[in-house]
């Protein structure tokens, strides 16, 4: 889900950027400037929720390490 987020490798082995994937995540805190720490499959990441209203508990569905939709509030 990562992509080449922060110049690192695609932990699953597909990249997100490269093939039009959308994972579930659930946002564990928002951070400052429209970030936030997900919770995935694959461990903790921190994507971008400046396109949704994201909210502490939401499912969103990250694609290329932006929230695209959130799917449970």
């Amino acid at each position: 889900m990562s992509g080449q987020q922060g110049g690192g490798r695609c932990s699953t082995g597909v990249c997100a950027t490269c093939a039009d994937l959308a994972e579930e995540a659930t946002v564990l805190r928002l951070l400052d400037r429209g970030m936030a720490v997900v919770a995935t499959g694959a461990g903790e990441l921190e994507v971008s929720v400046a396109l949704v209203a994201a909210a502490v508990g939401d499912t969103v569905l990250v694609h290329a390490g932006e929230a695209i939709a959130v799917v449970r509030g």
